[in-house]
């Protein structure tokens, strides 16, 4: 049986929310658009949800606007910040998602918008004076940070940088992929403006997600068509998708203490053993750092094999695993460039959930020491 800590790429469906998403693929499969009864019934579930998501979060239900997943909630936000804001100077990270990099560079490479990026150090901590003197010594701004990395789980000060953009009349757009449905996030608090949100790094399924726009935040169309999400996202509604991204999201916040406790023992006792039993580790970022860094990443780097990619050898073991996102197999990471880590050590994301178990990762530790052991021989 394979045992998988990839779930920050994404993460099991959990057996509830299947349960809950089912009636609307075989029962309740009327467009919300339509003006029948079954119709009516889809556009009611819709609703429903918008109120219990914007409930959890302390926002308004106007405010959540339903997206294919983090990528387009980032781009809309991007966009509209440039589009319909008429903003020229985004300051970023080097350790964004290609969801936001990539889009910045495109409307760099237009001419549309000049970027700056905020100074971090070998841990991947951003110098927030920096963000500061950028805020100050340019036009109004786009910041662009997100809540926490998927690759080194190092987690960012937004409250902080939401008070700062504040004080400066900036925009700020945060991507919280990895921590909506980890972590409570309070949109009357927090001074944002977009939030992402993507529901399968919660158990919920693949395909949906959401934007937060604060109200009166401008907002462009980006997918044009009928006029469903009021006019500011086309096509037809993908209401299963949306059920089980609430239902999600309902049963992360009932259980979001006990879930953080319990995967922070396994990253805990996973960290000991790997320091114990394994030679020469070492890790990447803060994420062995339990208060600056997701509790359901851990980024090691691990001597590299000479025979082998030690991802390939942990696949062949029966162990799913990562060298970084699973967005950018195949490339080096951008995120272990821009901290300088070893060329000589093999970089793995181990990611956890609540799923995963003790007696799994004592398993890997016997797998890595044996890989180890076997080399050394």
């Amino acid at each position: 049986m394979r045992i998988y800590l990839d779930n920050a790429a994404t993460t099991p469906l959990d057996k509830e929310v299947f349960d809950a998403m089912t009636p609307y693929l075989l029962d309740h499969y009327g467009n919300p658009s339509s003006h029948h009864e079954q119709g009516r019934r889809a556009r009611h579930a819709i609703e429903e949800c918008r109120n219990t998501i914007a409930g959890l979060l302390n926002a308004l239900p106007e405010e959540i606007i339903f997206t294919s997943g983090g990528t387009e909630a980032d781009n809309t936000a991007i966009l509209s910040a440039v589009h319909a804001a008429g903003i020229g100077h985004v300051i970023t990270t080097r350790f964004e998602h290609h969801a936001v990099l990539h889009t910045l560079r495109d409307l760099q490479t237009k001419g549309l918008i000049k970027i700056s990026f905020i100074d971090n150090d070998a841990h991947g901590n951003l110098d927030l004076q920096h963000l500061e003197q950028l805020l100050a010594s340019n036009t109004r701004s786009l910041v662009s940070v997100m809540h926490a990395n998927n690759e080194i789980g190092n987690l960012n000060d937004i409250e902080y940088i939401g008070q700062l953009c504040e004080r400066y009349d900036a925009l700020f757009h945060t991507d919280t992929v990895q921590t909506v449905g980890h972590y409570r996030h309070d949109l009357q608090k927090l001074k944002v403006h977009f939030l992402a949100a993507s529901a399968h790094k919660f158990h919920g399924p693949k395909g949906v997600g959401f934007l937060y726009c604060r109200k009166g935040t401008p907002l462009i169309q980006l997918i044009h068509g009928g006029g469903q999400e009021k006019k500011l996202r086309a096509g037809t509604e993908n209401i299963h998708g949306i059920v089980g991204l609430t239902t999600a999201l309902q049963i992360a916040y009932a259980e979001i203490d006990e879930h953080q406790a319990y995967i922070q023992q396994l990253k805990d006792h996973f960290i000991k053993r790997l320091l114990n039993e394994v030679p020469e580790v070492s890790f990447n970022g803060n994420s062995a750092h339990a208060d600056k860094s997701l509790y359901t990443v851990l980024n090691v780097g691990l001597p590299a094999l000479e025979y082998s990619s030690l991802l390939r050898c942990l696949d062949e073991q029966g162990i799913s695993v990562s060298g970084g996102s699973a967005c950018s197999t195949g490339s080096s990471s951008h995120v272990l460039q821009a901290i300088n880590t070893s060329a000589h050590k093999d970089n793995v994301r181990f990611s956890f959930s609540k799923f995963n178990t003790i007696a799994e990762i004592d398993s890997v530790i016997t797998i890595l020491s044996n890989i180890y052991q076997t080399l050394a021989a």
